[in-house]
């Protein structure tokens, strides 16, 4: 017997409707039973009979009930599966899930610390600096661009991306790198992960061979092994990439030739010259990460590897440390013809970039709040780089260490020998109150041993800390 609790905040019609479907699939009700008519249902209820059709109709539609013009509503004839639960009494098994790579693990593992402890200095190599005024800003474009939207924006977009905000990226390009391209040499993405795994899925096939850095970006090498590409670690000296090792069957190096990700090196000019006639004479990609191009502390900026071979070169852009890792826009930069391509797989596999992100960032930048930012947090870059170095002299770890990396980014590296205790030093570090990435966390193949420090989120006071700290850990 259905019922009115005049007290349920829900409307009368819902209450009945659930109350309905649960004598049917609890099998109270039992298929073919016939239905109270609606007009006799309302009396006995004391509602209108339009809410009781409210109801019938709703159960006739959700397939509960069947009705005939002599027949009135009656039960569907299907077995409820509270029923057949209890001819069955073995437990529920949900489906089998599979195991996942491995490679998942090891990625999350190296992007997130699986201790959370607070109270540390955490020189996480991967975060940058972020302020009230950029916040400020932010929003404010995010305001003004969202009032400014066409309904038509609101569509599904360009699987290259946000065309404004192309060509304010065009226009950066131009001006801060000199790379020189049209609009349509430019895709937009979500991250250098995203990037990476397009081009893999795009622009190589199962089984080629890969080059990578080694140490280097490890979510480069896990992307194209989770893609079934074959990894070719090469070493990094002291000049960069060593490229006459790169494999001759390479189809692909990946390289970091503005700030060595891990050892902080600037690829060498004969060793960009010899990288650029290795990929042009076995017709190779390479993918330029220009990682931490945009704050360099000494000399002039190199010019990047795609101005010179453009036919070749992927050049990768990301906004994730140029502004903040939930801002997730990156640009590939590349050949027009390879570039259509990775925008066809891109509608296919994941159609555009929400748009709102783009919109803000277009209008970020058009209005000069990019370039200001950029200015503020240089300078601040260039303050917390130098406090980092004079504090790893004082402190005495620069006799125990060799630093490396300080021409240009934001980390540096604190390389160890071999017979260094990575782990349990990092742990020791780790209950002492501050946080470092170890260097073997970059390596494929090489045994190489030390610390990588970012200083970009740490403020200045507690990175002189931070130092001694680490120095009463390992001296």
């Amino acid at each position: 017997m259905l019922k009115v609790n005049r007290a349920d905040k829900r409307p009368i019609w819902q209450q009945l409707l659930d109350q309905a479907i649960d004598h049917i699939t609890s099998g109270a009700w039992k298929p073919g039973e016939l239905l109270t008519p609606s007009r006799e249902l309302a009396q006995q209820l004391g509602v209108s009979r339009s809410t009781v059709q409210i109801v019938y109709e709703e159960l006739l539609t959700r397939g509960y009930t069947v009705t005939s013009r002599r027949g009135g509503t009656r039960v569907n004839d299907w077995l409820p599966f509270t029923d057949k639960r209890k001819e069955d009494a073995s437990p529920l098994v949900p489906p089998q899930l599979p195991e996942l790579p491995l490679l998942v693990d090891q990625s999350e593992e190296w992007f997130r610390s699986k201790d959370n402890r607070e109270s540390v200095i955490d020189f996480s190599p991967y975060q940058p600096y972020m302020d009230t005024h950029f916040l400020k800003t932010w929003r404010k474009s995010y305001l003004n661009a969202s009032s400014e939207l066409k309904a038509s924006s609101w569509s599904y977009g360009d699987a290259y991306g946000f065309e404004p905000l192309r060509r304010q990226i065009q226009r950066y390009l131009s001006l801060e790198r000199g790379i020189h391209v049209q609009t349509n040499q430019i895709l937009l993405t979500s991250g250098a992960q995203h990037s990476i795994d397009l081009i893999a899925q795009t622009l190589l096939t199962k089984g080629d061979i890969v080059t990578v850095e080694d140490p280097g970006y490890p979510v480069a090498w896990m992307t194209m092994k989770y893609r079934q590409m074959k990894i070719a670690p090469v070493p990094v000296d002291e000049y960069g990439l060593v490229v006459e090792k790169v494999p001759s069957e390479a189809k692909l190096i990946f390289v970091t030739p503005a700030h060595q990700c891990a050892v902080g090196v600037i690829l060498s000019e004969p060793r960009r010259q010899q990288l650029l006639h290795k990929a042009a004479q076995q017709r190779a990609w390479i993918i330029e990460d220009d990682y931490d191009s945009e704050f360099r502390y000494r000399g002039d900026p190199m010019p990047t590897l795609f101005s010179q071979l453009p036919q070749n070169c992927l050049y990768l852009m990301s906004f994730s440390k140029l502004t903040a890792p939930g801002i997730r826009i990156s640009a590939v930069i590349g050949p027009g013809e390879a570039i259509a391509r990775l925008a066809r797989v891109q509608a296919f596999t994941y159609r555009h970039l929400p748009v709102m992100e783009q919109v803000t960032l277009a209008h970020f930048i058009e209005h000069g709040y990019f370039m200001r930012h950029m200015r503020r947090a240089r300078n601040i870059y260039r303050r917390r780089h130098e406090i980092m170095q004079k504090a790893i002299v004082a402190s005495g770890l620069g006799n125990k260490f060799t630093l490396r990396g300080i021409e240009t980014g934001l980390h540096v590296l604190l390389e160890a020998d071999e017979s260094f205790d990575e782990d349990t030093m990092t742990l020791r570090a780790l209950q002492g109150g501050v946080r470092v990435h170890q260097l073997h966390s970059y390596c494929l193949e090489s045994k190489r041993k030390g610390w990588v420090l970012g200083f970009a989120k740490v403020d200045e006071g507690l990175i002189e800390e931070g130092m001694y700290r680490l120095a009463e850990t390992v001296l």
